[in-house]
């Protein structure tokens, strides 16, 4: 119960975050937040009168990608995108977009918005749940298409979007905006790292974690018996894969059972075949 308060947590601080980094430090200097929110500025920027819907413009185009997503991915992370979108919508309507940028200078409010907005959906995704919009795309493809690459889509959505803030405004509106998306989805990547896959090469003398990592896990994995080359001893062999998130959880399990395994941990990415993506 503790652990799901903790994700609740920070799926409303992610919610909040992100709101506050566009309506402070990129509204404030026309320059686009990129995605389906970056749209949303663009038609809102686009409409005969003043008044600032961006937040429920951008709702309405995740009402299609909700119900792609709640037909094919777990209603938990339904649940926690549909809450998410919710807060977002609000507090991008309330939030006031500064008359004044924070900083003085626009690099400086690119760098520090792009911190604030990728630690939001960073923390939004870790709490098994995501803010919407490409985020819910990215996971859909990645359970129906496991090779899917969700970069190359965000990269060509992004572009477009892009294109029109050059057309609008200017091409340095443009690279001043590719430079917030770049460093915000870096930061993003640095907070949620469930998406980065690990290799777990496991060698013990006892016989329970196997079974123990199975049954507590739910990863396959592959075993053999192996020897010492010194002392000639046998030895299991386990190969598994993870998510970063999980590393944590399958060394305390292996080291619950048999102190003095040897575990090796390496970077896994691409990975092709049956692997379960998980938030």
């Amino acid at each position: 119960m503790n652990k799901e308060w903790v994700k609740w947590t920070e799926l409303v601080a992610g919610s909040i975050l992100f709101p506050i980094s566009v309506n402070c430090f990129i509204s404030p200097l026309t320059l686009n937040a990129g995605g389906l929110v970056g749209f949303a500025q663009i038609i809102n920027y686009l409409l005969p009168f003043q008044s600032d819907l961006t937040g429920v413009i951008n709702f309405c185009f995740n009402v299609p990608l909700f119900i792609l997503a709640w037909r094919t991915i777990s209603k938990s992370f339904c649940v926690k995108t549909f809450v998410s979108l919710i807060i977002q919508t609000i507090a991008l309507s309330y939030i006031p977009v500064l008359k004044i940028p924070v900083m003085s200078d626009v690099l400086s409010n690119c760098l520090i918005g792009a911190c604030i907005g990728g630690a939001g959906i960073g923390l939004c995704l870790r709490s098994s749940g995501s803010g919407g919009g490409l985020d819910i795309l990215g996971v859909y493809f990645s359970k129906i298409k496991p090779d899917f690459s969700v970069g190359k889509l965000s990269y060509l959505i992004n572009a477009v979007v892009l294109s029109l803030s050059a057309i609008l405004f200017d091409l340095q509106v443009a690279l001043y905006s590719l430079i917030y998306i770049i460093f915000m989805y870096a930061v993003s990547d640095k907070i949620h790292y469930q998406n980065i896959s690990i290799q777990a090469l496991i060698f013990t003398k006892d016989e329970r974690v196997k079974q123990e990592l199975l049954k507590r896990t739910g990863r396959g994995i592959t075993y053999w018996r192996g020897y010492g080359a010194y002392t000639d001893t046998p030895q299991d062999v386990l190969v598994c894969v993870i998510n970063k998130y999980e590393v944590r959880r399958v060394k305390k399990i292996v080291h619950e059972l048999d102190p003095k395994a040897f575990v090796i941990l390496s970077d896994a990415s691409p990975i092709s075949g049956n692997f379960e993506k998980r938030l």
